[in-house]
This record gives structure tokens, C-alpha cells and sequence, in this order.
């Protein structure tokens, strides 16, 4: 179906379609043109962290980061079970199991109930910034710290929050704050850890090239097409994110009264607009017959198919499902867009 309002559009009104045609015209489309360290160097220098190695998506990304921290078989993670089904298969992608815990009433994961689920063969926590809020990352340090653990920032939706993690996980996909289309970066300021990330994404050649692979490894190579459209990205990022909080504030402002919905804590950078919605499946399709597009809410990770606990303890994750969806957010989305959407919001639930 085609919406007058999708829940996303990329902006794509900067340098990407020149830089683009540069990569065309000089030939150099592959992933050893120029403009994969030039958007490698910018997003990191941008994040103030010293390494970046770009990648084909954000899952990539993720699995990239635990191989390159040597998590496989026998080992757990600690992850969300709130959160894109991603930072699960990430882990079980390396043989290694996902352990999840529930998230708080800012959907990110609950810090206070990590730590009764490490056990010896816990190597790693994986926080996600879900939505664009921050995760308790100083307490999330002061964990991993004292119980040896590395940490895998999934930082998927949270394009300009700071990593502090071991390695921070980006995805570009064409919804995301910053777009290559497809697309996945880490961020790192452990030189050893970048130089692995690397050799990983790239089949683990030798350096002479010799078609000698010592290790398992991936084509996770994003191309320098890609790479050129993500620097284009990189450099309106500011404006990117100045921008999407305007739109944040103008929702804030126009649902804040309306009976029927409650407001989600903020974002500290805004990727998706959510809220949750009383009578929420009737409130979808009244605005989709207006035009108007929404999300439902990540699905808990222990009542995803792969992952299913038979004992379903009561979660804060299953009770923001049943009723949270996300609203229209994307640069582009006018003021009067705005209203247009909130206006049948209020309408919906009787609010003048």
C-alpha cells in the first residue's frame, strides 16, 4: 500500500548524487574505492572514536563485532528482550546463545536485572538504544567491568549517542537516522579490534592475497557506491538530527493531551517517533485509510519462533508490544504534516 505519509524516507539532498557519479566515472565501485575510508574516517572522526570499518548492514555489523571479540559456541550474550530480532541472530549466528533481559519503562534494557542472569559463560553485553534512547551505559560499563565482559553497543538506531562500548554497531539502512540504502559501520578505538573487524568482513585474506583463509570469515564488503552515498550522509548529520528533534517536539506538542495515547520518555537522538496507542489496531487502520502509516512495536525476543520460552514470565517487553506503534519520522515531514497526523490522531479518539 502507498502512503501519502510512510513511516520513513530517506533525505537524500546533499553531496550523494554527486559523489555517486564520481565513483561511476572514476570506475571505483567495488569495495576498494576511495569512499569507503572516506566515510570509515568521517563517521569515526565524527563519533570521536579512532577506527571505523565499514560493512554490508547492520546485522553484519553486530556479527562482525562478536566474532571479532572471539564469542562462539558455548558462550552467552547478554541481550534485550526488547529490541529488533537482529541483536539476537547476531549472537546465535556465532554459535553462541542469546540471554535476554527484560527492558525498563524507557524500552531500553533493565541494568538492575543484568546481573542475575550472568553465569560463567557470559562474555558479553549487547545494549541496544532503542528508539534513540540512551541506554544506562555507565552502569552497563561498571558491570562488564567487574565481571570481565565485553561490551557490543547496538547503536542501529542511534546515529550521534557517543560509543563508550568495546565496539559500537551502526546500521545505514535506508529507514535509519543516516542512510547508505544498505549498510553497516563499527566503530572502535582498539587498533587490534579494527585491524580483526576488517579482515573478517573481507574473507580473512592473507595479505599477499594468496587465497589462503586461516579462519571462517564473511563478504561483508560495502561498496565505495554505498560508502559515497553514507559520507554524503555524515555531513549533514547535524542537520539531520537538528531536524528530527524539531519533529520530536512538534509531536510532543500536538498529542500531548489526547486521551487514549501516552507519550514515551525522550529520545535522545530521534529515530522513530513511538507512543503508545489504546485500541491501537483500530487506530492503525483508521490511519491508514487517511494516509498515514505506522509501525507496531518490536515483538519480545523470548516469544520470537527461534527463541521461544515455553514459561512466559510477565515482561515489560510484552506489555509495550501489545499496544506501542511509531508514527511518521523522517526529514522532509513539515510542520503542517504534522498537524495533518495529529489532527486525525485527536480525531480518532474524540479530542478537539
Amino acid at each position: 500500500m502507498s502512503y501519502k505519509y510512510p513511516v520513513s524516507r530517506p533525505s537524500l539532498d546533499g553531496r550523494e548524487r554527486e559523489y555517486v557519479a564520481e565513483t561511476v566515472k572514476d570506475g571505483w565501485i567495488s569495495s576498494q574505492g576511495p569512499f569507503v575510508k572516506r566515510f570509515e574516517q568521517a563517521f569515526a572522526d565524527y563519533n570521536g572514536i579512532s577506527h571505523g570499518v565499514a560493512c554490508s548492514s547492520g546485522t553484519a555489523a553486530l556479527t562482525l563485532a562478536l566474532r571479532a571479540l572471539d564469542i562462539g559456541p558455548g558462550d552467552e550474550v547478554i541481550v534485550p528482550e526488547f529490541t529488533m530480532i537482529a541483536s539476537a541472530w547476531a549472537v546465535t549466528y556465532t554459535g553462541a546463545t542469546p540471554v535476554f533481559v527484560d527492558c525498563a519503562d524507557d524500552l531500553n534494557i533493565d541494568v538492575r536485572k543484568i546481573e542475575e542472569k550472568i553465569t560463567p559463560r557470559t562474555k558479553a553485553i549487547m545494549p541496544v538504544h532503542v528508539y534513540g534512547r540512551h541506554c544506562a551505559m555507565d552502569a552497563i560499563m561498571d558491570l562488564a567491568h567487574q565481571y570481565n565482559l565485553r561490551v557490543v553497543e547496538d547503536s542501529a538506531e542511534a546515529h550521534g549517542i557517543r560509543p563508550v562500548g568495546d565496539i559500537a554497531c551502526f546500521s545505514l539502512y535506508a529507514n535509519k537516522i543516516i542512510t547508505s540504502g544498505e549498510g553497516g559501520i563499527c566503530l572502535t578505538d582498539d587498533s587490534r579490534l579494527a585491524e580483526q573487524l576488517a579482515h573478517l568482513r573481507a574473507m580473512a585474506f592473507t595479505k599477499d592475497h594468496s587465497f589462503l583463509h586461516k579462519k571462517l570469515a564473511y563478504n561483508f564488503r560495502m561498496t565505495s557506491m554505498q560508502a559515497a552515498v553514507a559520507l554524503a550522509q555524515v555531513e549533514r548529520i547535524d542537520e539531520i538530527l537538528a531536524e528530527r528533534r524539531a519533529i520530536e517536539s512538534r509531536y510532543d506538542q500536538g498529542l500531548k493531551d489526547v486521551r487514549g495515547i501516552t507519550l514515551m520518555p525522550p529520545r535522545d537522538v530521534l529515530w522513530m517517533y513511538d507512543i503508545r496507542a489504546e485500541r491501537r489496531e483500530e487506530l492503525r487502520a483508521f490511519l491508514a485509510a487517511e494516509g498515514i502509516e505506522t509501525r507496531l512495536f518490536f515483538k519480545p525476543m523470548s516469544r520470537q519462533p527461534g527463541y521461544h520460552d515455553p514459561v512466559w514470565p510477565y515482561l515489560n517487553a510484552t506489555r509495550f508490544s501489545a499496544d506501542g506503534l511509531y508514527l511518521p519520522t523522517y526529514v522532509g515531514l513539515t510542520a503542517a504534516d504534522q498537524e495533518y497526523v495529529t489532527s486525525r490522531i485527536r480525531a480518532f479518539y474524540g479530542a478537539a
